[in-house]
């Protein structure tokens, strides 16, 4: 039976996501080699903390390569600041490059309200994907998070929600998939998306 690779870069709780996956039944392995990686049916990329230290971990592990690589092949779902890292460059702390694999940028909120934007807040649906099959538009899911993504094409926006400001909640582009909320924090509605990407074939 196949497995998702969790990837383990020193960033992020791990467990709370993989315990998650586990309870679908869906098989996961927690790892930096890239030969799992490689393996693997799909990635889910976590990520907890400021985008210019998960970058460079990435980067100085050669993680980074691997993913590109592999965006090509299969499946990948970043989560929280693990999408974020999707995208081309961040300005949190400082300008920084990330994975040039869904284009924008991640900048910080420009709300009124008080951040970081920590709560739940309901998705509605710009663009079909098959990430939210079966998730009703305005479901509601779990977010933490003071910067957001700004994708270079509208079409690549699969999610949004609204804080103030509209927010890019969710992002595609091919193989590449990625959440600003925590779909393992998010009751029901987060399961059922973890179901749909563990059911999704390259």
């Amino acid at each position: 039976m196949g497995y998702t690779a969790v990837v383990d870069y020193g960033v992020g709780n791990l467990k709370s996501v993989t315990n998650a996956m586990d309870y679908l039944g869906l098989n996961t392995c927690i790892t930096s080699d890239p030969r799992e990686l490689e393996l693997a049916d799909a990635i889910l990329l976590p990520g907890v903390g400021a985008f210019p230290d998960a970058a460079d971990k990435l980067r100085l592990t050669g993680l980074d390569r691997v993913l590109t690589a592999q965006a090509e092949r299969k499946p990948i779902l970043g989560i929280c600041l693990g999408m974020q890292l999707l995208l081309d460059w961040g300005e949190e702390v400082r300008r920084c490059e990330g994975l040039n694999l869904v284009p924008g940028c991640v900048r910080k909120m420009e709300t009124s309200l008080k951040l970081p934007h920590i709560g739940w807040n309901s998705l509605r649906f710009p663009n079909p994907s098959p990430l939210f099959a079966g998730v009703e538009e305005g479901s509601y899911v779990y977010f933490v998070h003071s910067f957001c993504a700004v994708a270079d094409a509208p079409g690549a926006v699969i999610a949004a929600t609204y804080y103030g400001v509209p927010v890019t909640a969710a992002v595609q582009k091919g193989n590449v998939y990625g959440c600003q909320f925590h779909p393992e924090k998010s009751g029901e509605v987060g399961l059922q998306i973890l179901r749909n990407f563990g059911g999704l074939n390259p």
